[in-house]
């Protein structure tokens, strides 16, 4: 009895979010951006959008980046590229409070708004919390916490943002992406293990806007048509930049599993007798990444996914070493 009292609770609360609710001409609108974290998903910073109104006692932040890691087949759907993520309510203080106590710091941009542009924002919001609409397919590099606000920002405006921000205006999605996290590192080997020759194109206008920081520094210099700014006040900072320690840059990997394939050949050669177990349990890995890249390529919902050097890069070493063996 008591879930049910608890889930009917619930139900009122999420009703009573979602319905209209008339913003006071003193409320506030602010675009948040959060500092990048040390897991691979949040290396690029987070976004999210702040209502102040303290005449209703009111601060919360809408949060785009809501997901459920335990949920059933959750990771099955990953790969497949149907994850769902969801529009989240909750306060400032537990927002930042959260961010501040996982090493994270939440700068903050007051959109330069009229009554009206505030209320059509905030109807946006609440129209897109509604249960029917929380949920969307979630899109690394096109659809996210980022480009969410951003679309939203603009659509509710009615208006044609403009930015002096040139940014990484022409870089290519592989080297942005690189950049965040860490050039040389084993993560930005994984992804760039993955991405096809699509990622290689220059990205568009915007884009770019699917890195919090990008649309953070790109807010930061925008007006409208009629040459308002869209930032009244603001407190912002560049990204730290990413480190790679020498004992985890991926060519020293590389370069290692090079030397102990040729001293694995020299050792064969020595003995006359070929060590076949290491070559068909690398052969295996070999052949499970390239049916991963197929399936990702031909069945999975995931965007710039595609064949690369780099996909034949272990291989090719693993043939090289092995001809010590085999000319001997």
């Amino acid at each position: 009895m008591r879930k049910h009292i608890l889930t009917i609770l619930l139900l009122i609360a999420c009703v009573a979010w979602a319905a209209p609710r008339q913003l006071s001409d003193s409320a506030q609108i602010y675009l948040l951006t959060c500092t990048p974290g040390t897991q691979v998903w949040s290396k690029y910073g987070h976004t999210g959008i702040r209502v102040v109104d303290t005449t209703q006692k009111l601060d919360i932040v809408f949060n785009y980046g809501i997901f459920d890691l335990t949920s059933d087949d959750f990771y099955i759907k990953f790969v497949h590229g149907e994850t769902y993520y969801q529009l989240g309510i909750e306060s400032y203080r537990n927002f930042e409070r959260f961010y501040r106590h996982i090493g994270r710091i939440t700068y903050w941009q007051e959109l330069n708004l009229n009554p009206s542009q505030k209320q059509q924002i905030f109807d946006a919001l609440l129209l897109n919390y509604q249960p029917k609409n929380r949920y969307y397919l979630y899109n690394f590099v096109f659809d996210n916490c980022a480009t969410r606000p951003y679309y939203l920002i603009k659509s509710a405006l009615q208006d044609t943002i403009i930015s002096s921000y040139q940014g990484y205006k022409g870089t290519t999605f592989r080297q942005v992406i690189t950049h965040y996290t860490g050039h040389n590192s084993w993560v930005d080997f994984g992804i760039n293990l993955v991405f096809g020759n699509e990622a290689d194109q220059p990205m568009t206008n915007e884009q770019r806007l699917f890195l919090p920081e990008e649309l953070m520094n790109y807010m930061a210099q925008a007006y409208l048509s009629d040459g308002t700014p869209l930032i009244k006040d603001q407190h912002i900072a560049a990204f730290p930049t990413a480190v790679v320690p020498w004992y985890a840059n991926y060519w020293l990997g590389i370069t290692l599993f090079a030397l102990l394939m040729l001293a694995l050949s020299l050792y064969d050669r020595k003995r006359c007798k070929l060590t076949w177990g290491v070559d068909i349990v690398l052969g295996v890995i070999y052949l499970l990444l390239i049916a991963l890249i197929i399936f990702l390529t031909c069945f999975s919902c995931h965007p710039l996914v595609g064949w690369n050097w780099r996909l034949i890069l272990f291989p090719l070493i693993h043939v090289c070493t092995r001809l010590v063996y085999i000319l001997r």
